[in-house]
Formats: structure tokens, C-alpha cells, sequence
């Protein structure tokens, strides 16, 4: 059995259509139809329906959905195994939200550059499930915020980047006390459910600061947008870029030292992959030295 049929039908279950699947793999839709209705052969029953110009997975296909992608994922480890006298492989690596936006595109820049045998496969999610993939295994590694809690023996943590909190304010604003700021003005709040609003929660709270609430979201992106348009102040890290383009932002330090949201790596240290986790290690290493994954960010 071809494993590259494998993948095909993998594919065609992801992408949702023959012609989406064929470009993903560069390959003409008949042939994408023609390792289907191979496999199919070979399998002994129908794993895709095709209904127009969409599909959908059968019962028989979703049966076996999950058990080939591990498949997949098993010979990839065997080819990252064989060669060694190379990087190569599938890297599984999570990502919380604002490394993938930010850190993270330089990052793996680097690393296609520097070993071009290496694949990624990416999950994004919240850090906190991304600490539970990263140590069930189904993960080698994640881009996470660092935990509020000691790590199993069988995970390492490595900093990559400190974000201290500011005021996020309208430029209009830009020399106003953040205290005032915050006690005073509608706040736009970052949701407490998520540990970076956790932390901006308790600097309210061990500064006696009671804010006027107006909104709460996990999305600094549209927190910045929100606070540009006049809703209110925000407490929030001192996020890397990219943000939204044309925005009038004043971002206000906070007085006196406060503990900053970090950001870094989380891996298994019983993962076959750990090679691809060290490439991983050394680009991100590279790329903060060198200022890649800090870029300047909107002026105020």
C-alpha cells in the first residue's frame, strides 16, 4: 500500500474537495482521484463520498481517518530515524495566538532555510491545552505563555521572549498617569479566562485599581482596534508585532516593576523528534538574538 495514497485521501478529508486536494499536493485532480479509487481497491471499501464538486468522508473512511494520520505521522518519524546524517522529518508544534502571528512566521523562516528536509505541522490553541498536548505526546513542542504551574519531569520549558505590561490607550492620552487612566477610563478588558488577562487582573486588583468595564476579549489584535477607535483603555503585554496597520496608539509603561507575561517553548523530552525540537530551540534562539521576532512596532 502506498503511503502516498494515505496522505492523498488525508488530504482530500482536509481540504474538502478533489481540485482543493490536488493543488495542496501540486497534482492534477484525476490523479487525486485515481489514488483514491486505488486505495479504495486496496482498502475494500468506499472512504469518500463525492457529492458535486464537494466531498465527505465515509463512515468506513472516518473509521480509519485518525489511525492513518498516525500512520503518517509513524513513517515520517522512521525517515527523521534513518537519516542521520541529516534534519529531517515532520515536526507536530503548537502555537498560542500571538506567537503565531508574531514569533513564529520568522522562526520557521529560518529553519525551512536552514534544514529544508524538515516538515511542521502547526495546531494553534490556548497555551493551556497546549501544555496538555505537548505532554499527552500528541505534540513534540508549542510556542506557549509560561505556565502558573511546576511542569511534569517529562517536559522542558526554554524563555524566548518577556512582554511587560502597559496601557494601551488612544494617542490623545499618551503622557497621562496609567493609573489614572485605568481608574477613570471605559476598560477594555483582557479576558481573565486566559492567563495573560489573569495577570493584568491581578495588577488591578494588588493596586487597588477598580476600572470601569466595558468590554472583555481574547484578542489583542482587536483590542488594539477598539481602543484606536476611542472604546476605552486597555491593560495588556507589550505584544510583538504585527499589528493592525494605521492605528493611533499611545502605549503607557506601568509604574515600577511589574512581572511580565513570557513567552517560550515546551517540549517532550521523550519525543523520537528531538532533533526537529533542537533545530526548533536553535532557530528561535537565532531569530530573538537577532532581533527577528521583535520587530519595531506602530509608534504611538
Amino acid at each position: 500500500m502506498e503511503t502516498q495514497f494515505l496522505h492523498t485521501f488525508v488530504t482530500v478529508v482536509e481540504q474538502g474537495s478533489m481540485a482543493a486536494a490536488a493543488r495542496a499536493l501540486n497534482i492534477t485532480p484525476a490523479a487525486v482521484a485515481q489514488q483514491i479509487r486505488t486505495l479504495e481497491r486496496e482498502i475494500g471499501a468506499p472512504l469518500i463520498a463525492r457529492v458535486g464538486r464537494t466531498v465527505s468522508v465515509t463512515e468506513e473512511g472516518s473509521r480509519i481517518l485518525e489511525r492513518t494520520r498516525e500512520l503518517l505521522r509513524g513513517v515520517a518519524d522512521l525517515r527523521s530515524l534513518a537519516n542521520e546524517s541529516a534534519v529531517s522529518g515532520e515536526l507536530r508544534l503548537g502555537a498560542c495566538p500571538t506567537a503565531l502571528a508574531g514569533m513564529l512566521p520568522d522562526v520557521l523562516a529560518r529553519m525551512v532555510e536552514a534544514f529544508p528536509k524538515i516538515n511542521v505541522f502547526i495546531k494553534p490553541g490556548y497555551s493551556a491545552d497546549l501544555y496538555r498536548a505537548v505532554e499527552g505526546g500528541e505534540l513534540d513542542a508549542a510556542v506557549v505563555l509560561q505556565a502558573p504551574f511546576p511542569l511534569p519531569k517529562t517536559c522542558e520549558w526554554q524563555l524566548l521572549r518577556e512582554e511587560p505590561l502597559i496601557v494601551l490607550a488612544p494617542a490623545g492620552m499618551a503622557g497621562r498617569d496609567p493609573h489614572e487612566l485605568l481608574a477613570t477610563q471605559p476598560l477594555i478588558r483582557y479576558d481573565r479566562n486566559q492567563w495573560g488577562g489573569r495577570q493584568a487582573d491581578e495588577y488591578l486588583r494588588a493596586n487597588g485599581i477598580v476600572p470601569r468595564e466595558r468590554f472583555e476579549l481574547n484578542a489583542l489584535n482587536a483590542i488594539a482596534v477598539m481602543v484606536d477607535r476611542g472604546l476605552g483603555v486597555s491593560l495588556v503585554p507589550d505584544w510583538a508585532r504585527p499589528w493592525p496597520e494605521g492605528l493611533r496608539l499611545a502605549r503607557i509603561p506601568l509604574p515600577g516593576a511589574t512581572v511580565p507575561r513570557r513567552i517560550g517553548i515546551v517540549w517532550s523530552r521523550s519525543s523520537v523528534r528531538v532533533r526537529l525540537v533542537t533545530a526548533l530551540l536553535q532557530e528561535s534562539r537565532n531569530a530573538v538574538q537577532s532581533g527577528c521576532a521583535d520587530r519595531r512596532r506602530p509608534a504611538p
